[in-house]
């Protein structure tokens, strides 16, 4: 095993897991969840991603791996009214749409049916309120906050992937210091996985579980597979939806979202550096794996601790790391110029965060968004 494949793998694992695990404990805390739930819900999600991993590289021998959906814990953390039970039924119902697309042609076409502009704008929509809050906060923090922000913006220049891990980094520091935030002792006693009932309510499944779905599909897993075809690899797409399908409904159980196709960390994994033969690049798939199932272990440590900042802080960096997942969401929803007032609809109705009959936003943003799409396609000659 070379060098190189172990660093890659343990530079990806970590940037992926450092630059968004703030936005994956604000979507648990917004469904309610407690301390060992949340414990559960990384620890699942991590073990998930190794699993899917090892066994995808392995037996496709492409170099795959695989991330938590990070646009995903965005529209989780945005909804309200959603209880963890409620928010679990969701995440199953999510895992297997996921799979029955790569099972059921006609899903398939579907969902591939959906204007990008649409998708986008709700993904935008979605977005929008974190990278807002970051000017809040620093308003209102500015103590706590500005250095968090000043340390993004200087490590951006040079390194991108690893700046919103620099700044989780000092917030941590000052958490513990000007924060006054303490650090938990008692977390041995926290169980790693824990059994959450799933409650199928048919408003949340619209309202969040068919939204993450969504998401998950055109942000995450569609970009993924043109990251390894744009690399010379052949991803296998019925295979991974499969995968990753299966794994997420089981993984919910346990409190986990939906994991997917990684794009920008799998960029890290299947380079050139990563190894001269590319027919030998698969098996960082198994490294990566490995890191990931001891991020999972440690989660009763890491946890605890990240639990204990300020909401600012994991407010802060939440926002920062899906900056760069705005900016993309938008210039994607803009791009065609056809489809610029469907997508700006959906954007604009995801944004306002209204909820009716008990369902969220985002479904409703799709909804507008398609219902504009149909509009001006009955209207074309």
């Amino acid at each position: 095993m070379r060098i190189s494949m172990i660093s890659a793998a343990l530079v990806a694992a970590l940037v992926g897991y450092g630059s968004t695990i703030a936005l994956v404990l604000a979507a648990a805390a917004a469904v309610g969840a407690d301390a060992g739930q949340t414990a559960s819900w990384v620890a699942a999600i991590c073990f998930s991603k190794a699993i899917g991993s090892a066994l995808l590289s392995s037996w496709k021998r492409v170099p795959i791996v695989l991330a938590w959906s990070t646009p995903g814990a965005a529209l989780i953390a945005a909804s309200t009214g959603v209880d963890i039970h409620q928010a679990v039924g969701a995440f199953v119902f999510a895992g297997l749409l996921i799979a029955l697309t790569a099972a059921i042609r006609p899903l398939n076409r579907a969902v591939n049916a959906i204007p990008t502009g649409v998708a986008s704008g709700m993904l935008a929509g979605v977005l929008l309120p974190f990278a807002m809050a970051v000017a809040l906060h620093a308003a209102s923090e500015a103590l706590l906050v500005l250095p968090l922000i000043a340390v993004f913006l200087l490590v951006r220049l040079f390194n991108p992937l690893l700046a919103v891990l620099a700044a989780l980094l000092v917030g941590f520091v000052l958490a513990f210091t000007l924060g006054g935030a303490v650090l938990p002792l008692e977390t041995a006693s926290w169980t790693l996985l824990g059994f959450i009932m799933p409650e199928f309510d048919p408003a949340v499944l619209l309202g969040l579980g068919l939204p993450l779905y969504l998401v998950t599909m055109a942000s995450q897993n569609l970009p993924g597979f043109a990251v390894l075809r744009a690399n010379g690899y052949e991803p296998p797409v019925t295979e991974a939806l499969g995968v990753t399908g299966i794994l997420s409904a089981f993984f919910a159980l346990f409190g986990a979202h939906t994991i997917s196709m990684a794009a920008i960390t799998a960029a890290i994994c299947i380079g050139d550096d990563v190894h001269p033969d590319r027919n030998q690049r698969w098996k960082v798939g198994l490294v990566y794996s490995a890191v990931w199932v001891a991020l999972g272990l440690s989660g009763p440590v890491i946890v605890p601790a990240i639990l204990a900042m300020p909401p600012a802080i994991i407010a802060v960096v939440a926002g920062l790391a899906l900056i760069s997942p705005l900016i993309g969401a938008i210039v994607s929803a803009f791009d065609v110029p056809a489809s610029r007032f469907a997508a700006a609809a959906t954007f604009a109705v995801t944004a306002s965060g209204v909820a009716a009959f008990g369902i969220g936003a985002a479904f409703w943003g799709l909804m507008a968004g398609l219902a504009v799409h149909l509009l001006d396609h009955l209207k074309r000659p």
